[in-house]
C-alpha cells in the first residue's frame, strides 16, 4: 500500500539519506576508519582492539612484530589471539605494517627479506590485503640510489608471491609521488604500491592533493595524521584530501596515526579525531 509522504516526512527521509553512510554499519561504509597499533600505545598487543572499540574505530592496523619478539605475528598462536581480540571487540584487523624496517632497513639488512615474504603469509592467514613497508630513519631512501636499487631488486623477487596472494606491498617513505612511481615502474608489479601518509608528504612540501591524483590506483591505503595537532586543526586540508580520494576512486581503510596535541590525552584525542574523520569520510 502506497502512503503519501508529508513534507516533514520527506525532509526526514532526505536527512537520513544524507547521513546514512556516516551511521551505516561498518561493513556498509564506503570508507573504514582504523588506527595504527603503535600510535595507540599498543604495538604488538591484541588489547589494541578493545581500545579501538572505545574510541569508535572500525579496526586496527597491526604490526608484524619487532626484532626482539621475533616478528611475533608470524606465529599461528599469536594470529589466533589477534583474531579473537578483534572478534570480541567487534572490529576488524585492518592491515599489516612492518615498522621495524625503520630500524633494520629493508634496503640493506638481509633479515628483512624473509620478514617481508612472511608478511604475505600472515596476510593470507588473516585475510588481509595490505602490508605497509616503512622507509624512514635508517631505511630512508632519499638520495640513496644504491638503496633504491636494492629495494627494487628485493621487491621484484617477492612481488610474484604478493600478486598470487592478492596482497599489496605499500611503500611509505619521504619520496615524492614521481619518485615512488619510478620505483613502481622498475618493479613492474601490480602488487607493489604506495602507502600514502598525508602529513608526511605535506611536511615535505609536496602538493598532496595533486600527488594523490597522480598516483591514482597505485595508492593502497592512507594514513591520516598531524604532528602535534588534532586532525582538522593542523596543516592538512582533509576535505581536499577526500575530494582527491574521490577522484581516484579510492574506497577502503584510512588509518589515524598520531594527531595528539602536546599535553592532551590519547584516548580523548583519538575520539575527537575519529568523529572528525567520520564527517570527512561519510
Amino acid at each position: 500500500m502506497l502512503r503519501r509522504c508529508t513534507p516533514a516526512a520527506a525532509g526526514l527521509a532526505l536527512f537520513a539519506g544524507e547521513v546514512a553512510p556516516l551511521f551505516a554499519a561498518p561493513e556498509k561504509r564506503r570508507f573504514k576508519l582504523g588506527a595504527c597499533d603503535w600510535s595507540l600505545g599498543k604495538m604488538c598487543e591484541p588489547s589494541a582492539f578493545q581500545l579501538a572499540k572505545e574510541i569508535g574505530l572500525d579496526g586496527v592496523q597491526v604490526s608484524l612484530g619487532t626484532e626482539a619478539n621475533g616478528m611475533s605475528l608470524r606465529k599461528g598462536e599469536v594470529q589466533a589471539q589477534y583474531e579473537e581480540a578483534a572478534r570480541k571487540a567487534g572490529l576488524e584487523i585492518a592491515s599489516l605494517a612492518i615498522g621495524e624496517l625503520n630500524h633494520i632497513p629493508y634496503k640493506s639488512d638481509p633479515r628483512t627479506v624473509q620478514w617481508v615474504s612472511d608478511s604475505i603469509d600472515v596476510c593470507r592467514a588473516l585475510g588481509l590485503r595490505v602490508v605497509l613497508l616503512a622507509f624512514f630513519s635508517n631505511d630512508d631512501l632519499r638520495g640513496d640510489k644504491a638503496g633504491i636499487d636494492e629495494v627494487v631488486r628485493r621487491l621484484k623477487l617477492v612481488a610474484p608471491k604478493a600478486e598470487k596472494a592478492r596482497v599489496s606491498l605499500g611503500i611509505e617513505s619521504w619520496l615524492s609521488a614521481q619518485e615512488h612511481i619510478e620505483i613502481l615502474d622498475r618493479v613492474r608489479s601490480k602488487a607493489v604500491k604506495v602507502y600514502y601518509d598525508l602529513c608526511n608528504s605535506n611536511d615535505m612540501g609536496y602538493d598532496i592533493y595533486r600527488e594523490i591524483r597522480i598516483l591514482g590506483h597505485r595508492v593502497c591505503e592512507f594514513h591520516a595524521k598531524e604532528n602535534g595537532s588534532l586532525l582538522g586543526k593542523g596543516k592538512v586540508d582533509f576535505h581536499k584530501a577526500r575530494a582527491a580520494m574521490d577522484d581516484i576512486g579510492y574506497r577502503g581503510w584510512v588509518q589515524i596515526e598520531g594527531a595528539v596535541p602536546a599535553g592532551a590525552g590519547l584516548v580523548e584525542s583519538y575520539k575527537q579525531n575519529c568523529r572528525f574523520m567520520r564527517e570527512i569520510l561519510r
